[in-house]
């Protein structure tokens, strides 16, 4: 049983089997055209991607080296070649790496680097290239036993973005909401067929257990390459219009005047739901009127937030991901202080 919360904060527990399990380390293999997997792991054991790590190193006869996150920021490191492991990483833990030069070179000599857990943005990715980290942004989730779709390292540094390929052991269908399978470069629901799928949920097995219905947005590309769009719970409303919330966050990123945001739907009179962003300014000289000029010939402007409330942090787990529910009662309670108080 693997324990997984996603954006929601409940935990529950995801059932596999040695098989499922299985499953995911041949398709890795297949995918990377490799026997022995070595890895270099500071995820959480008890977290998929950490527990994947020691899964494919094990059952291969790979060598395995773990060490803390914390340790490793520090400066801390086993006496390992690099060019000879796979280390997996959330973008924040990229991103904190990253501010370290010494840390970078030493990333730049992995064999790979996946990338996952979150949405990475584009300025941490565009720093990888130019370091020439061999990154491997990564699509999977602990229901599916880890990863089923990478973008390879090579594709990666060759400018390729906001993309990944299936690997072997898993397959892929669009699907909009009258359940038609959609055409290359049309955007609707994700839905996955592999062995590598998770029983259920403790202590219930699921129903139809030859796929898994996420509530991940995306498509195909003419060439086959799968694109995340966001998740449909994280589809905001606002005026009659969609809007999808990694779309605006990877807006206000790429102002560089912030080092972290979050974007939510806030209920709205008027509105139905006002867009409403939680970030950290880089610096005390940063306003939300700035940050909203600078996004003025980025997104269409029922895109741009309605409400900006500064934080010091935002709730992410170990993963990377954003508690949005404690973010929405945050937002909630800012807003209802400053609706009385004006």
């Amino acid at each position: 049983m693997i324990p997984t919360g996603g954006s929601s904060g409940e935990i529950k527990f995801a059932m596999h089997t040695w098989e499922t399990l299985m499953a995911s380390v041949r398709g890795f293999q297949e995918y990377f055209q490799i026997d022995k997997i070595n890895s270099f792991c500071v995820l959480p054991l008890y977290h998929v991607g950490g527990l994947m790590q020691f899964m494919r190193s094990f059952t291969t006869g790979g060598h395995l080296a773990i060490l803390s996150f914390k340790e490793l920021e520090s400066g801390q490191n086993y006496n390992i070649k690099p060019q000879e492991f796979f280390i997996s990483l959330v973008p924040t833990q990229l991103q904190r790496l990253l501010q370290n030069s010494e840390s970078t070179q030493w990333l730049a000599q992995f064999q790979t680097v996946f990338l996952g857990g979150a949405p990475a943005w584009n300025e941490i990715l565009e720093a990888a290239r130019y370091h020439k980290i061999p990154l491997a942004p990564t699509y999977g989730m602990t229901e599916t036993a880890s990863q089923i779709a990478t973008l390879k390292p090579d594709d990666f540094l060759n400018g390729k973005d906001g993309c990944t390929q299936l690997l072997p052991h898993a397959k892929v269908k669009i699907y909009n909401e009258q359940c038609e399978i959609l055409n290359p470069c049309q955007i609707g629901n994700i839905k996955i067929y592999s062995q590598s799928l998770a029983l259920g949920y403790y202590p219930n097995i699921r129903d139809n257990r030859d796929y898994l219905q996420t509530d991940d947005l995306g498509f195909f590309d003419e060439r086959g390459y799968l694109h995340i769009s966001g998740r449909s719970s994280d589809k905001i409303i606002t005026g009659g219009e969609n809007v999808y919330a990694i779309e605006v966050e990877s807006a206000i990123r790429g102002t560089e005047m912030v080092t972290d945001v979050c974007v939510i739907g806030v209920p709205d009179k008027v509105w139905g739901q006002a867009i409403t962003a939680i970030y950290i300014p880089k610096n005390s000289n940063i306003s939300d009127l700035k940050i909203k000029t600078s996004l003025k010939n980025k997104i269409s402007k029922f895109k741009v937030p309605k409400h900006w409330i500064t934080v010091e942090n935002l709730p992410r787990n170990s993963q990377g991901k954003v508690n949005r529910q404690q973010l929405e009662q945050l937002a909630s309670n800012f807003l209802q202080n400053n609706l009385v108080s004006s």
